[in-house]
């Protein structure tokens, strides 16, 4: 039996793909390796997003293809993104790659993988507007965690992002197809679901009807055996009073809201053809925080959009001032070529854009800081992931942490704690984005003052 490795780059919705993949490897009667010197064919999942997303992707084919000379491995295949934007570039100029395979391809993950092992060179670019949407998966995440990605592609076609050109267009996965593939995850032991996709609360309105399908969606998954079931991404302009009454009423839907704003200008807004403004966003929040108690937010900026003044900048900080927001995750803009914000004049040059992520980044430090130091002295449900050997605690996240992005939770537990565990922290400190606490029963909450 042939071994196949492959190493998957990127967002969760990516890693969703490469699930799919090593699926249809398996059934084909590749023996899945993780070691990629044992590997007879590599394949790498590509993200081609921005500018270092091509960079790691680039570095990471090149260290893959190493093992042609130090390993077992016969053929290269890389897939994803970056593929689908550069596949003539890739052809040219990297010839360490055997065999290419688009985002409308994975379907043919298998074949491409036994053109690499016999040596030859080819290449997979279907219709990304038609990948298919379902399929077995072999999950990647932890056996308590998984992502749900319930529809594929973009429509928002916003100007600095080339997501549409390389995804295709919103398409909704079908209802009782998600109920299903919910159920097998729940009976599997999953306890948080993250439901993920380019813009989940737009599922629905491609379909037949043209129906806000979440809320319902999100009733349904409620009814299974999750613990937590966690939501990314919700645009501010599609979050209606309906699903914020579903949140509000399903205990199983983590206060934990991931709502990509970008920016607060009017202006900047619109020139990426985004919706919104300070003022709205602002009501929203207020709204949110009432209803939902103890929100958490998390959301995205880019600084640095051509034309983006000063007034503009400082529009944008008093805003994160005000409003506080406890997770913000700040990029410089980025000018991809193919998107219309590329092509803008005024472009701000890189020192500009790097110190005002900075000065972003830097208040938010406060605003992380001032919620951290308020969990101090509560207790807090945190889901076990491991002992961490150098620290020589357990490790976790509270419903405020998701995956890979936000920060954990070390604790002390005399009783041993097995990864996939629930259990109640008191939370005594706090560093950096971490929090530091003890299993509260075995807590002296004196100490914790």
């Amino acid at each position: 039996m042939p071994k196949i490795g492959l190493i998957s780059l990127g967002c969760a919705k990516n890693l969703v793909d490469s699930e799919h993949m090593l699926a249809l490897l398996r059934d084909a009667g590749w023996e899945i390796t993780e070691d990629m010197a044992e590997a007879d064919v590599g394949v790498v999942n590509t993200c081609g997003f921005i500018e270092a997303a091509k960079s790691e992707a680039i570095e990471t084919i090149l260290e893959t293809a190493q093992y042609k000379q130090t390993g077992n491995m016969k053929g290269l295949v890389v897939t994803g993104c970056l593929v689908q934007r550069y596949a003539e570039e890739i052809k040219k100029d990297l010839p360490e790659v055997d065999v290419l395979c688009g985002t409308g391809s994975y379907e043919n993950i298998a074949e491409a993988a036994a053109a690499a092992l016999g040596g030859q060179r080819a290449a997979y670019m279907n219709d990304i507007a038609a990948a298919a949407l379902e399929g077995v998966r072999d999950r990647l995440t932890p056996s308590y965690t998984a992502f749900f990605k319930i529809a594929e592609g973009c429509s928002n076609n916003c100007g600095y992002c080339i997501i549409p050109k390389l995804r295709g267009p919103y398409r909704s996965r079908q209802l009782d197809a998600l109920t299903e593939e919910a159920q097998a995850l729940a009976e599997a032991g999953v306890q948080e679901l993250i439901v993920i996709a380019q813009d989940i609360s737009k599922y629905g309105m491609d379909l037949p009807g043209h129906k806000r399908l979440l809320p319902e969606l999100l009733r349904r998954l409620c009814k299974m055996d999750f613990r937590w079931i966690r939501l990314h991404y919700l645009y501010p302009d599609q979050i209606t009073d309906e699903l914020i009454g579903v949140i509000a009423s399903e205990e199983k839907i983590v206060k934990y809201l991931d709502i990509p704003l970008q920016h607060v200008s009017k202006r900047i807004l619109r020139a990426m053809h985004r919706p919104g403004d300070g003022a709205a966003f602002q009501a929203l929040i207020e709204v949110l925080r009432g209803r939902l108690p103890g929100l958490v937010l998390r959301t995205s900026l880019i600084v640095g959009l051509p034309g983006e003044t000063e007034q503009e900048f400082t529009e944008l900080c008093e805003f994160l001032q005000q409003v506080r927001i406890e997770r913000v995750g700040v990029f410089e803009f980025s000018p991809e070529e193919g998107t219309e914000a590329a092509e803008l004049p005024d472009q701000i040059d890189e020192e500009t854009k790097q110190n005002r992520r900075l000065i972003i980044e830097e208040l938010q430090s406060g605003v992380l800081d001032d919620y951290n130091i308020g969990r101090h002295r509560t207790v807090m449900e945190v889901l076990c992931e491991g002992f961490d050997d150098e620290q020589q605690l357990y490790i976790g996240r509270t419903y405020a942490d998701s995956v890979e992005v936000d920060g954990h939770v070390y604790f002390e537990s005399k009783q041993p704690v097995q990864a996939g565990e629930f259990v109640p922290v008191l939370i005594t400190d706090s560093f950096g984005p971490d929090l530091l606490g003890v299993r509260e029963e075995e807590a002296d909450h004196d100490d914790s003052k």
